[in-house]
This record gives structure tokens, C-alpha cells and sequence, in this order.
């Protein structure tokens, strides 16, 4: 049912609780010309936190994608943060979402320009190894946010939320949308995809609950966080699987192009759609009939807590070990938990009731 076995083995190294991932040991950084001093990077020295933040930094932000919409809105809150906190920001990142050897240049490029930190978030951890740590030994502090890399290549995760409940939350409400029956597909982004990858493993668990038995996952299918790709896969599920039930789709950019598609199609109403989408996205679809519940986090909450993690770490405010605590402005405080991840926090659902109480 699912094409790379290489996804599933290396799944089964990730840690349960994160999305600090073991995954991407598999993608291809094997030498000891990384080095282990390199590598523990994250732990050297003592983190002080009452230390001043300092001003005059430069972050830069490379997301998977730099014109996509969810990216943008996450950004825009790390320049906003950046901003107040008497800091630059600036964006690099290549135009495709599979584009792995662009984000590789662009990490070098970022290490060269001797910015003080990045905040990425990795189309394909493995690739990107090698460049981060090299940006590590030449002191510049490594955040990932959204989507993750190996623990030893970065500094901090911030993580949107934890990957079991997003991967599981998704599944319980497409379950409840459907009576818990029918045949289901998920339309993901890339597969390469670090954090798509991990939910979609945690989806495949939570079917296995006994009360998923009339449920079952026909297939994963990739959009590559392409609207058009995504949008034409939909009609590919449809086609190959002419009793499908429901779709999850646990990207910004392939929900949206699920549920265009939906929409002006004879499946409206009868082929349930649910995933990760941002409420203005969403919001006609869940208007109009075609999209019951979907969910999400706060983009730009994410890319604001990315900055300042950033500055706290440059500032020797923490280190990236676990239990250490830092207050990031109004977002209040937050505590870095295993493997160096801190949690923005639990997805909210939107749905008819409350998505005019969200803009973005």
C-alpha cells in the first residue's frame, strides 16, 4: 500500500513524543567528517537564563518553501518577533517544495554570510545534515521549526505540536465524520517530508485501534505541496478507488486543492475531507458544505516562537537542553522537553461554529 519501505524503517527510529526525529538517520549523513564535536554542539556551555537578550542579530528564515502561503504567514511572524526584539531577519528558501540541493545552498549561503542563527524547517533532513552542521561549528545557532532534521543537527525544534496528536487527532475527526466506516486515502505533501511522513505514521497507529475496523487506508498519495499536483491526485483517488470515503490531508496547500477540487465535483458532501489548512484557505469550503472540521496551528505563533528561540539561544538564555525554560515575550513560558523540542502547543479544529474567529 505504501511505496517507500524506506520511510516506514526509518520511521520506527523516531521517538514517540516528538518530532525530533531519528528518521532521517537513513537519509545519507554517514561520516565522521561531520565530527562529534560538530554534532553535540547543542550541549556545549551553561545556559543562563536571566542573560540580557542581545540586539543587532541576524536570523535568517528558510522555509520549505518561500511562496507558500502557510510559510509566508509563519514568517512573517519571526520578522515581526525579530522586529521587536531590535533584531534583522531575512528569507532565503527556493520556490519548489522538493527543491532538497536549494536548501542546501541556501544553508551554506547562511553560513557564510555568518548569520547569528537560522531557523529552517527541512524538505529532507538527511540532505540538509552535513550544511547544518557546519553552520553549527561556525557558531551560528540551528532552529528548526514545522518540520525537523536529526537532534544533533540543530540546536531546538519548535515543534507545531507533538507529531502523535496531529497524527492521531486527524484520524479521530475524520473517523467521527464518517461513522467510523469506509475506505480513506491521505493526500501528502512530498515524501521526503519529515513531519508529513512522522503524522502519516501515527495515522497507520491509530487505525489500528479495534474501533477503526470498518475503516481502512488505501493509500498515500504525494502533491508535493503543489496545489495543481495535489489538486490532480484528488481526482487520481477518485478515479482508482471509486468507494472512497474520506481524505485527510495534513498540508496547508493540498487540503486547499482537495477541497477545490471536492467542491465542483460530484463527491461534494459524500467524500468527507479533513487535514491541516489555514482558516482563510478553508473557510468558503467550510461554507459551502464540502470540508465538515479541519484543524491547524497558529502560523505565525510558530514562526514568532522560531525567532525567539533563536535569540534566546544566541543569547545564551538556554542551550537546547531538556528542562531548561525561557520566556518568549507574550507568548509566555515555555520549557524545552527530550531531544531538544519545544511544543507551540495542541492543534485547534475549526469548523462552521468558530472559523470567522480566525484571520490567516
Amino acid at each position: 500500500m505504501r511505496k517507500s519501505s524506506l520511510r516506514r524503517t526509518c520511521a520506527a527510529l523516531a521517538a514517540v513524543t516528538s518530532l525530533a526525529l531519528a528518521a532521517t538517520a537513513c537519509g545519507g549523513t554517514t561520516k565522521e567528517d561531520v565530527g562529534k564535536d560538530s554534532a553535540s554542539a547543542a550541549s556545549e556551555g551553561k545556559a543562563d537564563p536571566n542573560a540580557e537578550l542581545k540586539k543587532g542579530l541576524t536570523v535568517g528564515f528558510l522555509p520549505k518553501q518561500v511562496n507558500n502561503p502557510y510559510f509566508t504567514s509563519a514568517d512573517k511572524g519571526g520578522e515581526a518577533a525579530l522586529k521587536e526584539l531590535g533584531s534583522t531577519y531575512k528569507e532565503v528558501g527556493p520556490s519548489s517544495a522538493t527543491d532538497t540541493s536549494g536548501q542546501v545552498s541556501y544553508v551554506n549561503t547562511l553560513t557564510q554570510q555568518q548569520v547569528d542563527a537560522m531557523a529552517v524547517s527541512a524538505q529532507d533532513p538527511g540532505a540538509l545534515c552535513t550544511a547544518l552542521k557546519q553552520a553549527m561549528k561556525n557558531d551560528i545557532k540551528v532552529v528548526t521549526y514545522d518540520s525537523d532534521t536529526k537532534a544533533d543537527c540543530r540546536n531546538v525544534f519548535v515543534s507545531q505540536a507533538s507529531a502523535e496528536d496531529l497524527g492521531r487527532t486527524e484520524v479521530q475527526l475524520l473517523a467521527e465524520q464518517l461513522d467510523y466506516k469506509g475506505e480513506i486515502a491521505i493526500l501528502s505533501a512530498a515524501q521526503t517530508a519529515t513531519n508529513q511522513n512522522t503524522w502519516i505514521d501515527f495515522m497507520e497507529d491509530e487505525l489500528k485501534d479495534p474501533k477503526y475496523k470498518d475503516m481502512k487506508l488505501v493509500k498515500v498519495a504525494y502533491g508535493n505541496d503543489d496545489a495543481q499536483q495535489s489538486f490532480q491526485q484528488t481526482q487520481g483517488l477518485l478515479q482508482e478507488y471509486p468507494n472512497l470515503k474520506g481524505i485527510i490531508s495534513p498540508t496547508t496547500v493540498g487540503i486547499k486543492a482537495a477541497a477545490q477540487y471536492l467542491s465542483g465535483s460530484k463527491y461534494k458532501g459524500k467524500v468527507k475531507l479533513t487535514g491541516l489548512g489555514t482558516p482563510n484557505d478553508m473557510r468558503k469550503y467550510v461554507k459551502n458544505g464540502t470540508v465538515e472540521g479541519f484543524e491547524l496551528w497558529d502560523p505565525a505563533k510558530l514562526g514568532e516562537l522560531a525567532a525567539r528561540t533563536s535569540v534566546a539561544l544566541v543569547s545564551g538564555q538556554i542551550t537546547g537542553k531538556e528542562g531548561e525554560t525561557f520566556k518568549a515575550g507574550d507568548m509566555g513560558e515555555f520549557t524545552i522537553g527530550k531531544d531538544g523540542v519545544i511544543n507551540l502547543g495542541k492543534p485547534t479544529v475549526f469548523n462552521a461554529k468558530n472559523i470567522d474567529q480566525f484571520d490567516f
